[in-house]
């Protein structure tokens, strides 16, 4: 049984919707909101069309990606990940995209782990989980924003401790190493 009740628990009404900005990359409104305790609000939403990420994994290595992220102001180590700014009709052809733009790197097979939402609380924007397996080096293809992306190829226990010691701190790549590690638990034990 699922504890979440969809149908019963929308707890907020949207009363009026305006658009406040938009770019390629996404679309910003701001709704006018009735809380199911009488309160009025605003909320605003970051609208982005679906992403993939994916967890390159061949002979104990993960394939990671560092770049600035102009947010942060930091440079970053994540899994390989983004979207095309359209929408998507089949998530495994944007994961395959993003892994060859990104890393150069083409799969033999691509396993379904799940989907995620990013950030929530202010964006509505969906990322579908891809392990790959298979990897074989083809050209990178990458976009202009990408111009300083690094790739890099680790041993399984360093992106753990990369994890664990703060190195890695983005969301998606946790998350999604995360669902890895569920799929993979339940793929060596026999379920009831």
């Amino acid at each position: 049984m699922n504890p979440v009740s969809r149908s019963a628990s929308r707890s907020i009404t949207t009363l009026a919707s305006r658009e406040i900005y938009r770019n390629r990359w996404m679309r910003l409104r701001e709704d006018e909101i009735l809380r199911s305790n009488g309160n009025k609000g605003i909320y605003g939403v970051v609208d982005k069309d679906d992403a993939a990420i994916i967890l390159p994994i061949d002979r104990g290595r993960v394939w990671l990606v560092e770049q600035f992220r102009y947010t942060i102001q930091e440079r970053a180590l994540e899994l390989p990940q983004g979207g095309w700014e359209m929408e998507v009709e089949f998530p495994e052809e944007l994961a395959r995209g993003e892994l060859r733009e990104e890393t150069g790197l083409h799969a033999a097979e691509m396993t379904y782990l799940g989907t995620l939402w990013i950030a929530y609380g202010f964006t509505k924007q969906k990322q579908h989980v891809f392990f790959a397996t298979g990897l074989t080096e083809a050209e990178k293809d990458p976009d202009p924003e990408e111009h300083d992306l690094i790739v890099h190829s680790v041993p399984v226990s360093e992106f753990e401790d990369m994890m664990l010691n703060g190195v890695i701190r983005d969301g998606c790549t946790l998350a999604a190493w995360g669902l890895y590690q569920l799929w993979n638990a339940r793929k060596a034990k026999p379920q009831p």
